[in-house]
């Protein structure tokens, strides 16, 4: 039995549909994405600053791009392990990494194999802000200022003593850099994780500790921990009175940077949708309220976010920075 002829009207609608479609690819290709949530992954545990950022974040960017979004915690390996998911996952735009320069600029010269490249496997769309962390004493501690604590550290060369959450991580390698830099020897005694080396210095077991402006705050502000400096260049406007540690140290800057990469190969036009959608969320007013009440110094301004190509050079810079420190501290992880 024939199948019944369309009108020749319907016919020619139906090809002049399926010409117009056909000729607008890239038109129907960007109305598409985001057509399913983005999962954007974040290589720490859930309650630290980056998961804070990241929820923040990823709330209004899906917002900018008409879409949805959800937040992926996959720790460990001191974000090894959610870094190596994001540089394997699928090059369309719909995985992202929400990191910390500690993951993607220090590991890469720490671990002798971190399984990623942080440059050839990511694509940089937006450097979020900085997070400095604050040298902090035990109120009993001598020393009141940095002044104080570099005489009393070259007087006692190898007696002071400073926490850290373990060999290699970030408020290990600033205490590092600080020896280095003003030819001091204060003594490293790693902890297993942060809670543990904050709970020692809060009880007076040990008298100094770099911790994250967020997680230290309410101590600072209690007066259970003082701040002798942030780690900074500049003061932090969350700590305006307490210094920086590049007023006494000239060049010292350990903050930690957080950012949004995608993995290398996303299609040109997904990543100019991320990149709008970035640029649109850090004009938000709502979105910048949010994170710097965290104690996120944002990057760039409003109106003029360090994305792309200015975030890269930030990275390669970093990644040559991490790498003399750790070199010289003699830090390795297998």
């Amino acid at each position: 039995m024939r199948s019944p002829r369309l009108p020749a009207l319907s016919r020619r609608a139906l090809c002049a549909l399926a010409w117009g479609l056909a000729a607008l690819p890239g038109a129907w290709a960007q109305a598409a994405y985001p057509s399913r949530p983005i999962v954007m992954i974040v290589p720490q545990a859930a309650g630290g600053t980056n998961d804070i950022v990241g929820r923040v974040v990823s709330q209004k960017l899906a917002e900018k791009l008409g879409g949805s979004a959800v937040v992926e915690n996959r720790p460990g390996a001191g974000g090894n392990i959610g870094t190596q998911a994001v540089a394997k996952a699928p090059k369309d735009g719909y995985t992202l990494l929400m990191t910390i320069s500690s993951s993607q600029a220090i590991n890469p010269a720490l671990y002798k194999a971190p399984g990623f490249d942080p440059v050839a496997d990511f694509q940089p769309v937006a450097l979020i802000g900085a997070v400095p962390n604050v040298l902090l004493a035990h109120p009993a501690f001598p020393a009141k200022t940095v002044p104080e604590l570099l005489a009393m550290a070259k007087a006692q060369p190898g007696q002071l003593q400073y926490a850290s959450a373990g060999n290699g991580t970030l408020n290990h390698l600033l205490g590092e850099m600080l020896n280095q830099m003003a030819g001091i020897e204060l003594q490293h005694v790693p902890y297993k994780g942060v809670a543990p080396a904050l709970n020692d210095v809060l009880g007076g077991q040990l008298p100094l500790l770099f911790g994250s402006l967020p997680s230290t705050l309410s101590h600072i502000k209690s007066g259970k921990l003082r701040a002798l400096a942030v780690s900074s260049a500049q003061r932090s406007p969350v700590l305006p009175d307490v210094p920086a540690l590049g007023e006494f140290v000239p060049g010292y800057n350990g903050t930690l940077w957080i950012g949004l990469f995608a993995p290398a190969g996303v299609p040109k036009d997904v990543q100019d949708r991320l990149q709008e959608g970035m640029r649109q969320a850090m004009a938000d007013k709502e979105m910048r309220d949010k994170l710097e009440a965290q104690g996120v110094e944002l990057a760039g301004t409003a109106d003029k976010p360090v994305m792309g190509t200015e975030f890269a050079a930030i990275l390669k810079q970093d990644i040559a920075k991490w790498a003399r420190i750790v070199k010289t501290s003699g830090a390795t992880i297998n």
